[in-house]
């Protein structure tokens, strides 16, 4: 189990971690939890509203009760691509970076089966697969600082520890090993214990062995400055394959459930280095080149959950919807690599230390359940304007170690004191016009967070437009988003630490091709 760094959907921040370089299992949380509206160009094009809605192969995910609203079997397929670009502002200075992916958000094949008697006159059975989540990002940083060195978070996080129990990466428990950047920053010497000290002239105590220092602190009143670098890059993604039922009883109430299989795959790796160290009181004190650290996680698994759902129509014109989707259930496994170089100016020279085999960890993850409420409201053959809103407990998140002597009772705790109850709407509308169809629609995603450190709302505009043939339609969506976080590559005990401000615009166009039969 490693700590690690918090990559939202929409940007990277610590904000709550006391671990410092990498995230807790209280960010991570966040990370795996907070899934987007999923499905064909058609729904992302309304901005995901489509509680209310049916006959799309995205009701699957989002309400099975739609699917007992087709009336033809089909089949699609939904290619994207996604464009984004982050800047990264440190002590004054941008840095922007840009990349691009393409992906496929989902597929379908849907089989309609007209009803025997007319009572209940069709059913679907649907075999999908979405992506509810992208863990593909990328930035670059870059700053002067005069405050705080990461060499003064090692001395933090090891003090009170002999130097073979320096912190693990299994949540701050010792286990005597260097197998994580702790412990070989001291392997290079980035920090020492007092009692290596060769300026100490007292008698060496056994609490000497506990306490450290660093040959790149300051002096008391002293300025010590210097350069910062950092590069951070996720990869991955998290998909639902769903198996999902939807009936239809006398075209006024349907109703669906579906089972689905989840799919975790998160890649993250960062470098991070100081350089240019100066020091007011003696400028020609330089007794580091440069320190360099590296970390990558890999973390893989696999869940399921349940959703049930219902869809009223009460009058031609007005449709209601309610579903509930139940937590996921994920089993997570998860490898860590680190390594830390530092090039002293001395005899000591270049030296690097690094994990040998990778720590590798398993345990049990529970998402937050959620409900939605939606509606829609036709205007005859023109269209229609289609809403929902979905509420979620971030707090409700759980972790669940498999090993005996191992709690993840303080991460849990985490998640309450940090995660609230948040309601997320979104609008849509269609406007029809023979075979053509013209779309729009808004998604807002509000704050988890209940700290007022950061803001983690995402707001997301879209549009799209569509055709539809006897066999044959397609649809295409594209979506903008914007948003403004925080990331810390440090962060103190008290909170404290550099920041990178982080200003983050991304654009994604998909289509989707459907064949009915």
């Amino acid at each position: 189990m490693v700590f690690r760094f918090f990559i939202s959907l929409c940007a990277l921040s610590v904000f709550v971690s006391k671990t410092g370089l990498a995230q807790s299992f209280v960010e991570n949380a966040l990370i795996f939890s907070r899934t987007q509206p999923g499905g064909s160009a058609r729904m992302q094009a309304m901005g995901g509203a489509q509680v209310a809605l049916g006959g799309d192969y995205s009701s699957a995910l989002s309400n099975p009760a739609g699917l007992g609203m087709f009336n033809r079997s089909e089949f699609t397929f939904t290619p994207a691509l996604s464009f984004n670009t982050i800047d990264a502002s440190h002590f004054g200075s941008t840095t922007p970076t840009s990349n691009s992916f393409l992906n496929i958000p989902g597929a379908s094949y849907v089989i309609h089966k007209p009803g025997s008697r007319n009572e209940f006159p069709s059913s679907s059975l649907a075999i999908t697969v979405t992506r509810i989540n992208s863990f593909n990002r990328e930035f670059n940083y870059r700053g002067t600082d005069n405050i705080s060195s990461i060499t003064d978070w090692f001395i933090e996080r090891a003090t009170g520890y002999a130097p073979e129990q320096l912190p693990s990466p299994y949540r701050d428990i010792p286990l005597l090993n260097f197998e994580e950047i702790t412990g070989q920053a001291y392997m290079t010497y980035l920090i020492n214990t007092l009692a290596d000290d060769p300026t100490n002239t007292t008698p060496v105590m056994p609490d000497d062995y506990i306490n450290y220092y660093s040959e790149l602190e300051a002096l008391p009143g002293e300025t010590r400055t210097l350069s910062r670098t950092g590069k951070v890059k996720t990869r991955g993604a998290q998909y639902q394959w769903s198996v999902a039922y939807g009936g239809n009883y006398r075209d006024k109430l349907f109703y669906g459930a579906t089972f689905g299989i989840h799919t975790l795959r998160y890649e993250f790796e960062r470098t991070y280095g100081e350089s240019n160290f100066e020091f007011s009181d003696d400028p020609s004190y330089n007794p580091l080149d440069f320190l360099e650290l590296s970390e990558r996680i890999s973390i893989e698994g696999t869940g399921a959950s349940f959703a049930l759902g219902v869809i009223y129509r009460p009058v031609d014109y007005i449709q209601v919807g309610v579903s509930w989707i139940t937590p996921t259930w994920y089993q997570l496994s998860d490898l860590y690599t680190s390594s830390v170089t530092a090039n002293w100016n001395d005899s000591r020279g270049l030296i690097t230390e690094q994990t040998r085999d990778g720590l590798l960890s398993e345990y049990a993850f529970r998402t937050p359940g959620r409900l939605t409420l939606g509606t829609a409201w036709f205007v005859g053959s023109h269209g229609f304007i289609t809403a929902d809103l979905e509420w979620i407990n971030f707090g409700n998140a759980r972790y669940r170690s498999q090993v005996g002597d191992i709690s993840f009772a303080p991460d849990n705790e985490g998640i309450q004191q940090n995660f609230k109850n948040v309601i997320n709407y979104r609008i849509g509308a269609e406007f029809r016009k023979s075979i053509f169809r013209l779309r729009a629609g808004l998604n807002y995603q509000a704050n988890p967070l209940l700290t007022t450190l950061a803001d983690y709302r995402i707001l997301t505009y879209s549009m799209g437009a569509g055709i539809r043939l006897k066999t044959f339609y397609s649809d295409l969506a594209v979506l903008r988003s914007s948003d403004q976080t925080q990331y810390s590559p440090f962060v103190f005990s008290d909170g404290s630490g550099p920041a990178v401000d982080l200003s983050r615009k991304a654009t994604t166009v998909m289509i989707t091709f459907g064949f009915t039969f």
